[in-house]
């Protein structure tokens, strides 16, 4: 397969997953502030913000984190080039530049949720964002589960299923990240404690699944592992790294000697972090070790990404001498 095609899948995946992720976030902290009360302040904003690692851009375009400043932040400011508006725009150009490699359907769904998030009036979205937070959700969904139904499960694939899932493991951990910092300084178990855990888990569309395992009141140590061990939950980090492990392992599958010898530094990078997690003990880094190991986890996913930037995308263009030109214009 191309490097630029094989590039252009990943981030067309990755842009999808982030999309939808940034949506469910505003989702959540909306109702999060609705079940405890609380207004429309810098201190309930801040930390959606802080998610997502741009709060030096946000801060030099916005005075104060409200509701109306961070949902255009993150929605469709020019600026931002996360916002969800971009992420979905980018999608769409890298779908476009390898349309031979995506179904009908696939291109349908994602020109679908474009028009959506293009055609959108920004002052009534603002003024009653739920519906449009869920179109875009739903959008999300539906191109990921068209995917799996129409599209040829080769290499492409392999590569769509890599950017999907490394973008989704680093956002489950952003979350976290940012969500145990807030809950950590409360006693375990009460009513504020289970509120946070609560839109913690939502923020990971984890809620319904991790109570299906777990009945009785929240500990913040038993979602901290569900969320990071899991090996069954779609969104848990182990779970996302063991798809992408599953997915270079394919992608490797007939390659000739010199092509395993380059593929071995994202395997080894994934690998070592896979074991990492395979034999973690949650109760060592709770408390005041979260917040350095989830910094150190969060580098070690984007080291993995450099990984595999080098070895499948960067492709190496050899430029003509320049100096017969030169010697030919003396």
């Amino acid at each position: 397969m191309l490097s630029r095609v094989a590039e252009s899948l990943y981030w067309m995946a990755r842009y999808i997953e982030r999309a939808e992720d940034l949506t469910r976030l505003l989702t959540v902290n909306f109702l999060a502030l609705l079940d405890t009360g609380g207004n429309d302040s810098a201190k309930g904003w801040e930390p959606i913000v802080s998610i997502t690692g741009d709060q030096d851009l946000f801060r030099s375009h916005f005075v104060e984190a409200t509701s109306r400043t961070v949902s255009e932040f993150i929605l469709w400011h020019d600026a931002n080039p996360n916002a969800v508006v971009g992420c979905v725009n980018r999608a769409r150009e890298n779908a476009r530049g390898v349309r031979e490699q995506v179904s009908s359907e696939m291109w349908e769904h994602l020109n679908r949720l474009y028009f959506l998030v293009k055609s959108a009036d920004h002052e009534t979205v603002l003024r009653s964002p739920h519906e449009f937070f869920g179109q875009i959700r739903g959008g999300s969904q539906a191109f990921q589960g068209v995917t799996d139904a129409t599209m040829i499960h080769g290499e492409g694939y392999e590569f769509l299923q890599l950017g999907r899932y490394l973008e989704r493991a680093e956002k489950t951990v952003r979350i976290l990240d940012v969500k145990y910092a807030a809950v950590s300084s409360l006693q375990d178990g009460s009513p504020e404690a289970s509120l946070q855990l609560i839109a913690l888990l939502r923020s990971c569309s984890a809620f319904e699944p991790f109570r299906r395992i777990a009945v009785g009141q929240l500990h913040t140590s038993r979602v901290a592992e569900f969320l990071l061990l899991s090996r069954e939950f779609p969104r848990a980090v182990l779970f996302c790294l063991n798809r992408c492990q599953r997915s270079l392992s394919l992608i490797g599958t007939g390659a000739d000697a010199a092509a395993h010898t380059r593929q071995e530094g994202p395997e080894r990078a994934l690998g070592r972090l896979v074991a990492e997690l395979q034999y973690l003990d949650v109760m060592e880094v709770l408390g005041d070790g979260m917040g350095p190991f989830l910094d150190g986890l969060l580098r070690k996913i984007n080291a993995l990404h450099v990984e595999i930037t080098r070895t499948y995308f960067n492709t190496q263009v050899i430029l003509p001498d320049p100096r017969p030109q030169q010697q030919q214009q003396q």
